[in-house]
């Protein structure tokens, strides 16, 4: 579907205010600036920051919900004969060989993590993501499998899958904290992903295999 101009124009302006915003909370911290502040410095009122953003921490997180489907959004793009595991490791190797900032592979991440680690509301909110994105992500493995109800295993690979998605992202957060070069980081962070690869088990390994058309 074609994007409309007043859709278009929206979403410009959300995506304006959350520019303006994370500039302030990388310049000045978190708690310490408040919404009129956001406001005035992208000329809104504040009525309409708070239309496009409930609360605070959704100008800072503001792609909360890119982060809750991630790992379902790999595990339903699969290929044939791919496993749900395999799908995921193969976009996340593809993720770090590309230096993406989605994953914190660039100069500025180590600013963006220190606002967070200053501020418990947004800590508390990212862990609200991590935790919504490992229930999406089950839901997804059931349907995906067709997983009777009360089946754990949705959920045991979830757990696994989403276990090396977050230890990425802290070990690669942790290792760009320390100024090292993207490219440098991207390195190591393949071989670590070939280590969590070798201890997974087969059941999680050959989950959720899209079967050949």
């Amino acid at each position: 579907m074609t994007e409309g101009l007043r859709e278009r124009k929206k979403r410009q302006t959300k995506q304006r205010i959350s520019d303006i915003a994370t500039g302030l909370f990388l310049e000045r911290g978190f708690v310490t600036v408040t919404i009129a502040d956001i406001a005035e410095a992208a000329d809104v009122s504040v009525n309409t920051v708070y239309n496009y953003f409930p609360a605070k921490e959704d100008l800072f997180l503001d792609r909360g919900a890119d982060a809750v489907d991630r790992l379902s959004r790999y595990v339903r793009g699969r290929r044939d004969g791919e496993s749900a595991a395999d799908a995921v490791l193969r976009e996340l190797r593809a993720d770090v060989e590309g230096l993406s900032p989605g994953v914190g592979l660039f100069p500025g991440w180590a600013d963006f993590m220190k606002v967070i680690t200053e501020a418990q509301p947004l800590r508390s909110r990212l862990w609200a993501i991590q935790q919504e994105a490992l229930g999406h992500l089950t839901r997804t493995l059931a349907e995906e499998t067709d997983a009777a109800e009360g089946d754990p295993l949705p959920a045991l690979v979830a757990g696994q899958l989403s276990w090396i998605h977050g230890t990425l992202m802290s070990w690669i957060g942790d290792e760009m904290t320390k100024g090292r070069e993207a490219a440098e980081v991207s390195r190591e962070a393949l071989a670590l992903l070939d280590q969590m690869e070798s201890l997974l088990g087969a059941k999680v390994l050959n989950y959720a295999v899209r079967a050949a058309k």
